[in-house]
């Protein structure tokens, strides 16, 4: 009919190099970096009685030592989730409106995450606060994979992925899943031991990149 508007497909791709695709890239990196600043927010200078007592302030400074902890956790966490962000973008030729909500979503738990990071620096020996954290953060991880598949389903890679790899790429992102879902039982009878089954992640995904399939280095190298 003359003067309608074409309606425009969901399945609709944006090529690497177009504007729309640029907009997403800018707009992921940017609440990234605003997301990691908001985390020092939630620290907050300690008052002291006298000023000039160099005792006091020390003892101020180790009052919120919890909340300088789970700011440098956090921010080493959301850096690793950034570079994990980025490596898997580098991957694309193109974008589908799929992927663009999918990852919207994804920032959104970014976005959400200096919360939980203020409630643990407040509630670091209550055992909600890390499950409301580890929660947070295994949803991020799980959503790496989310990503992943519809990248790899719908022929967004630059180059095709074999289902070997795929498989292997989709287990480190799963990793800490685990590790922060086995965390919360353990965080009710140490918050301590808790964060350090999330540092189990580090020798686990150690181990898992050493069983990277055959052609893995040279796939992700050639990206």
């Amino acid at each position: 009919m003359t003067g309608s508007v074409e309606r425009p497909s969901r399945s609709r791709r944006f090529e690497r190099g177009s504007v729309e695709f640029g907009r997403v890239l800018g707009f992921s990196d940017g609440l990234f970096a605003i997301a990691m600043t908001l985390l020092i927010v939630s620290v907050e200078v300690p008052a002291v009685a006298d000023a000039d007592s160099v005792g006091d302030l020390a003892d101020a400074l180790g009052d919120i030592s919890d909340q300088l902890i789970s700011f440098l956790v956090s921010f080493l966490v959301i850096g690793r989730y950034w570079l994990a962000h980025h490596q898997m973008f580098s991957m694309l030729s193109a974008m589908d409106r799929g992927l663009i909500g999918l990852n919207l979503f994804y920032l959104l738990l970014i976005a959400f995450a200096p919360f939980p990071t203020a409630l643990l620096g407040d509630f670091f020996d209550n055992p909600l606060a890390i499950t409301v954290y580890a929660l947070t953060v295994a949803a991020i991880s799980g959503m790496e994979v989310v990503l992943l598949r519809h990248a790899h389903r719908n022929g967004l890679l630059a180059r095709a992925m074999p289902d070997e790899i795929y498989r292997w790429g989709a287990l480190l992102s799963t990793t800490p899943v685990i590790a922060f879902a086995l965390s919360i039982p353990v965080a009710f009878i140490n918050s301590g031991l808790a964060i350090a089954v999330w540092l189990l992640a580090i020798p686990v995904g150690v181990w898992a990149n050493r069983k990277a399939p055959p052609g893995a280095d040279e796939y992700f190298e050639g990206l």
